[in-house]
């Protein structure tokens, strides 16, 4: 083994989409930081679907950006397809989504990080973690070069022993056409780390000239402007809140297709020889991305299914079959795409799979991403348990920027359910037993009215900018951005009109549901002010949803005393009478830091808390 002559102070092991937030945040903050990754060709690569975002997935793109990150700005130069999905329902569900040029996002992202300061990006493979007195130290290669640093971010995504399946075939890989890592896996468990098995899956790609696009119906993105289907974009969904200039000003529509019962037939008929189906995968898949078999199991009486036929690229043929994910032999695959709609002279370019992989249980973490059982080491995407590309990149921003508060002595970086969604997916992996794949909804936060897409930046670009990942200029912007809104939502509350022959204020009006910032603009233009479309609407927003939103705060804030009392690291539960041993047993597995995030603890009742509470008021009788 050779030794690299220079010592960094973070490496980042794959560039997947955790490793590249995680690489950018930590050498932008200011540390010297190695970017490793087995392939430099398939940086931030989009293995699975070729999109971005989505429900609870667009919220978590836009807290990235809000906070300094990099994915929704690469997602809005490389987007071929923008919706904002929910855009009907409340503001709280709605979430942009956006289909990429797969290749044009993987070349974007490693541009981005090549040409950012205090980054090397190295092809190598790792196989061996280096720890000295329960410290990471560095990383071994199989090439035979040692790498040291102060701290090391893992985020080997599916590549821990990954293994393919196509019906009774498999082989391994991290994902079609690449390596697996079998080495890294062997080192972490002689660390002492648990160690399990999840699985995942991926649908197949057709060729475009053996669809029958005039079967199938046309989902055209927002807002064009020359009309569908081959018109300029001109749309105001996107990701960041910056200005960022489109690439790929040419847009093209998705479409929809069916399975018939022909295909349920042959899918039923072929279950034994089905991977997940034989017994021949250990892992757990993820519930809500079932495969066209379990689908066809678990909703035996619906009479069709939907797939969605999602371009990969403007320069490409490819289209992925959304929702057709398979571990079926590909002569099953090929018989069962060909009885769809619109797909009956469909030629599979890439066959589908399922893959299964090792992860390692999130009660391994703290919520900072540093492991309890090694210094220094921190564990990032799909590693913890979680499935898709905006959850992974989110664990590796945050892993980023904790490395590097570290190593230089500053405080933890760490948020709360309140504040972001992506503290919601931390609070969730620290809490509770992770047995399937973890995917973000809007759905598992509790104040959702509270985090919505639209006011990321009003939320998290103050951290940004304490944390050195937003410049003066764009703090300065969200700054007066909030200003406006105070300001126009207490002008409002004082501007009164008389409206058959009773007085309201312009507030009153505007929180009317049958009003609209843009309908009391024309009825009223000497008081109401034009700050087109973004402020405006959060003008409206503030007004209409005043009510729900300091109900919601006041929950927030009963929560506050229980956060404020911290659990000592080294805090000895066995000796605390009175607990019962289920919550023993849990508080030792998840060692929570404060009494709030104790109390999510599954398994942790209300009277646990209490007596946990009176415990710590004398907390030095129960230190090791």
């Amino acid at each position: 083994m050779w030794k690299y002559p220079i010592k960094y102070d973070v490496i980042v092991v794959g560039a997947g989409h955790a490793g590249s937030e995680a690489a950018h945040a930590s050498a932008k903050m200011g540390a010297k930081t190695l970017l490793l990754t087995m392939n430099l060709d398939t940086i931030a690569k989009a293995s699975c679907n070729p999109s971005i975002g989505g429900i609870g997935k667009g919220h978590i793109v836009r807290e990235i950006d809000a906070l300094g990150g990099i994915m929704g700005k690469v997602a809005d130069k490389t987007g071929i397809h923008f919706r904002m999905l929910n855009a009907s329902k409340g503001w709280a569900v709605r979430a942009p989504r956006a289909q990429i040029d797969k290749a044009q996002y993987s070349l974007e992202m490693k541009k981005l990080l090549e040409n950012t300061p205090n980054l090397e990006l190295k092809q190598f493979t790792v196989k061996d973690l280096i720890c000295e007195n329960g410290c990471v130290t560095g990383v071994s290669t199989i090439e035979g070069v040692i790498f040291e640093a102060r701290s090391v971010i893992l985020s080997s995504g599916t590549f821990m022993k990954g293994l393919m399946h196509i019906g009774d075939s498999n082989f391994s890989g991290g994902r079609s056409g690449d390596l697996s890592s079998n080495n890294l896996p062997t080192s972490l468990k002689n660390l002492g780390f648990e160690i399990k098995r999840l699985k995942t899956g991926t649908p197949p790609r057709v060729h475009k000239r053996s669809i029958d696009f005039s079967k199938l119906e046309a989902q055209q993105p927002d807002d064009y402007l020359d009309g569908p289907p081959n018109g300029l974009f001109n749309s105001n969904v996107k990701f960041s809140f910056d200005d960022v200039e489109q690439k790929l000003n040419f847009k093209v529509p998705c479409y929809i297709s069916y399975t018939t019962k022909k295909t349920i037939e042959i899918v039923k008929r072929d279950l034994d020889k089905s991977a997940l189906f034989s017994g021949r995968i250990e892992g757990v898949g993820p519930r809500y991305c079932p495969s066209i078999e379990d689908k066809v199991v678990k909703f035996a009486k619906k009479e069709r299914h939907q797939a969605f036929l999602e371009p990969e690229g403007l320069n490409t043929v490819e289209y992925y079959i959304n929702g057709l994910s398979s571990s079926l032999p590909f002569s099953s695959q090929l018989e069962f795409i060909q009885s769809m709609v619109g797909l009956e002279k469909a030629e599979i370019m890439r066959p589908a799979y399922a893959i299964e992989y090792d992860y390692m249980p999130s009660t391994q973490i703290y919520p900072t991403m540093e492991t309890k059982l090694i210094k220094n080491l921190y564990f990032t995407g799909q590693l913890n348990g979680t499935t898709g590309y905006e959850e992974a990149a989110a664990q590796g921003l945050i892993a980023g920027i904790n490395a590097y508060n570290k190593i230089f002595k500053k405080d933890e970086f760490i948020l709360k359910r309140d504040e972001s969604y992506i503290a919601v997916m931390i609070d969730d992996l620290v809490t509770k037993e992770i047995l399937e794949p973890y995917r973000m909804f809007t759905s598992r936060a509790e104040y959702r009215l509270l985090l919505r897409q639209d006011n990321a930046d009003l939320r998290l670009r103050e951290y940004g900018y304490e944390l050195g990942l937003i410049d003066e200029k764009r703090y300065k912007k969200v700054k007066e951005k909030k200003k406006i809104i105070e300001s126009e939502v207490k002008k409002l509350s004082k501007i009164h009109k008389t409206i058959e022959g009773r007085s309201y204020s312009l507030k009153k009006l505007l929180s009317r549901v049958e009003n609209s910032y843009e309908k009391l603009l024309k009825d009223y233009p000497e008081d109401f002010f034009d700050y087109k479309k973004e402020i405006n609407d959060q003008i409206e927003l503030e007004i209409k949803y005043e009510g729900y939103i300091k109900r919601q705060k006041k929950e927030v804030k009963k929560l506050k005393n229980l956060e404020k009392i911290k659990i000592p690291k080294n805090f000895n539960f066995e000796k605390v009478q009175g607990l019962r041993y289920e919550a023993i047993e849990k508080l030792m597995k998840f060692t929570p830091q404060n009494l709030e995030t104790a109390s999510k603890i599954n398994g942790v009742s209300f009277a646990d808390i209490s007596i946990l509470m009176i415990a710590l008021q004398n907390k030095k009788s129960f230190i090791n």
